[in-house]
């Protein structure tokens, strides 16, 4: 086995006693005696265990590992530029960081590097204590950062194939919420406008759309279930126009393509809220900006900050630890966008 791959686990079977000893042994805490915790943090050492974080090998202070001082956070160069979403999440990092006493490095990972497989040097020798992975990466490249051994925490992306802890909106029940919203406002009619393809997000704010509707005793309409749509005002007005008839109200998976409907349905010869109400997502700025102002579902991007980092701090002391998926709560904005359907 290669240096990364070995695991307390294996520690734990070269020895032939519980990983649970091991684990006490090389975080420094009680429960085994000196004697049996020098074996293991012997037998680490010749196996190539790699310490994370600022865990003790031993109860000796001289024993602790010293960290790099340094933790990642990586993006592609899209999601870097959607400062409006993801820029207060980035400061909240870097101002969580700096509280902790880490330094903060930032690396744009381009298409060509997840083509390649080039991991940025930093992963590649071992030099941050931890990387924080923001949105959406190549599944294969976000494993090959796992593989590094380094503790990783994912912020508003999973994915079946990556074991690694997740920070997440909690899609579904929000979704769920803006459906029962609008039934409350009386509407039946109900569409939804999101490309599921590109966002496990966005297909799963349509299972909670759909599991509303299926709870509320409202049809559902495939026809308005538009779940290929992309942000692109000439593509999105197509495919509306080709409606035969509109919905009540439109429920769309963010802010952008709330923004693209709302001038589409007045092209259309529609008013807001008086003919179409209109939900979106994110509580972004393009939500502010469109006339009438939007209802939204508002994320709180500071909380997304926050819990990363300490998930990650968590992560590194505890990298034995079953990964988890915290889902973060999303909050209602009503503005002008939404009313009572017409009769």
């Amino acid at each position: 086995m290669t240096k990364s791959k070995i695991t307390m686990q294996d520690i734990a079977d070269h020895l032939q006693i519980s990983k649970n000893s091991v684990s006490q042994a090389l975080s420094g805490k009680g429960g085994v005696s000196e004697e049996t915790r020098k074996l293991i943090t012997q037998t680490a050492d010749e196996l190539g265990y790699v310490y994370t974080g600022n865990r003790k090998r031993s109860s000796d202070p001289e024993d602790m590992i010293a960290s790099t001082g340094s933790i990642a956070l990586v993006a592609t160069d899209f999601a870097f530029s959607l400062r409006g979403f993801f820029g207060e999440i980035y400061l909240t990092i870097e101002q969580e960081a700096q509280k902790r006493g880490k330094k903060l490095l930032i690396q744009s990972i381009s298409q060509q590097m997840m083509k390649d497989g080039t991991l940025p040097p930093f992963a590649q020798q071992k030099e941050v204590d931890g990387i924080l992975i923001l949105s959406h990466l190549s599944t294969d490249y976000m494993n090959k950062l796992i593989d590094t051994g380094i503790p990783t925490v994912l912020i508003d992306h999973h994915h079946p194939d990556v074991q690694a802890d997740a920070i997440l909106t909690n899609n579904r029940f929000s979704a769920y919420r803006v459906v029962k919203y609008l039934h409350e406002l009386g509407h039946t009619q109900i569409g939804f406008v999101g490309n599921t393809s590109f966002s496990p997000s966005y297909y799963e704010r349509l299972e909670g759309f759909t599991l509303a509707h299926h709870e509320l005793g409202i049809t559902l309409h495939p026809k308005w279930i538009l779940s290929d749509a992309l942000e692109d005002q000439e593509y999105m007005e197509k495919r509306m126009r080709d409606l035969d008839e509109q919905p009540t109200a439109w429920f769309c998976v963010n802010d952008g393509l709330g923004f693209i409907v709302n001038s589409i349905i007045y092209n259309l010869g529609f008013q807001i809220p008086a003919d179409i109400s209109i939900v979106s997502f994110d509580n972004g700025q393009l939500s502010r900006l469109a006339t009438p102002k939007t209802t939204t579902m508002a994320v709180d991007l500071a909380l997304f900050g926050k819990t990363a980092i300490r998930q990650l701090f968590w992560r590194m002391d505890q990298p034995e630890s079953p990964y988890v998926e915290i889902l973060l709560p999303t909050t209602l904005i009503e503005r002008d966008s939404t009313a009572v359907p017409r009769d």
